[in-house]
C-alpha cells in the first residue's frame, strides 16, 4: 500500500490565546519564519481548499500554522490514508518509534470530528503493542487502561475519550496526574481541545476525513 506523504513546517504544538507562554510564542514564530514561504503558503491553501475544512472547529492560517477549537498548532508533516487499515498499519508504524520518556509517561492526543479515525489509530496502537483484546472508545467509561505483555516498552495503554468533560480539574478524577507520573505509561487522549488547559506537552495528531472518504492524520 503506498503512503502519500506531505512535509510542510518543523515547528512544534503550543496552545493559542493569551495564556500561552511568551517563550512558547517565540518558539512558533522563530520555526515559522525559518520555513520558506512558498512551502508553508501552498500546503496552507491545499488544506483550505478541502472539505474537511468546513468542520465548525478546525481552520487555517497561509503562514502554516492551523487552529483546532482554539488550540494552535504549526503542523510538520501530513499523511494521507486511503482507509481505516491503512490507518491502523500508520498507528502501528508510529508506535514503533516511541520509547519511554525519563520522568514522565508519554502522551499522545488525538483531535479530529467524528468518525475523522481516532479510535481506529488507537486500535492499530494497541495492536502494535501486543493487546489481543476488542479496542473501543471509553465515551462513557471515560478511561479504560490496558496491561501490556512482557517485553514491550511500555507496561501500559491508557485510553482517555475527553469528549464529555470540561474545565479546571475534569481530568483529576480519572488518576491522570499519576498516571502522567510513571513513565513505562502510553498514554492516547482523544479531544484534547475539551481538556487543552489541562495538559502537559504531548505529541499532537489531528485527523480529518477527505471528501473522497480517506484520511489525513497531521502530525505536529
Amino acid at each position: 500500500m503506498v503512503v502519500a506523504t506531505t512535509t510542510t513546517t518543523t515547528a512544534t504544538v503550543v496552545r493559542a490565546g493569551p495564556t500561552a507562554a511568551p517563550a512558547t510564542r517565540d518558539t512558533v514564530r522563530q520555526a515559522s519564519a525559518a520555513t520558506t514561504a512558498t512551502t508553508t503558503a501552498t500546503a496552507a491553501e491545499q488544506l483550505a481548499g478541502a472539505e474537511h475544512t468546513k468542520c465548525p472547529f478546525l481552520s487555517f492560517e497561509r503562514d502554516g500554522r492551523f487552529f483546532y477549537s482554539k488550540v494552535q498548532f504549526a503542523y510538520m508533516e501530513q499523511k494521507n490514508l486511503p482507509d481505516l487499515e491503512s490507518l491502523q498499519q500508520e498507528a502501528e508504524r508510529f508506535v514503533r518509534t516511541l520509547s519511554p520518556k525519563e520522568n514522565i509517561a508519554t502522551l499522545i492526543t488525538l483531535s479530529g470530528e467524528l468518525g475523522a479515525g481516532k479510535t481506529s489509530f488507537t486500535q492499530g496502537v494497541a495492536r502494535a503493542l501486543g493487546i489481543q483484546e476488542s479496542v473501543t472508545s471509553p465515551t462513557f467509561v471515560l478511561e479504560k487502561v490496558y496491561e501490556l505483555p512482557e517485553g514491550k516498552k511500555f507496561k501500559k495503554l491508557i485510553h482517555i475519550d475527553a469528549y464529555r468533560l470540561e474545565g479546571e480539574g475534569a481530568l483529576k478524577p480519572l488518576g491522570f496526574d499519576e498516571l502522567l507520573n510513571e513513565p513505562s505509561n502510553l498514554m492516547v487522549l482523544e479531544w484534547p481541545e475539551r481538556v487543552a488547559q489541562e495538559l502537559p506537552e504531548a505529541l499532537q495528531l489531528v485527523f480529518s476525513i477527505e471528501p473522497d472518504n480517506t484520511r489525513t492524520i497531521s502530525y505536529a
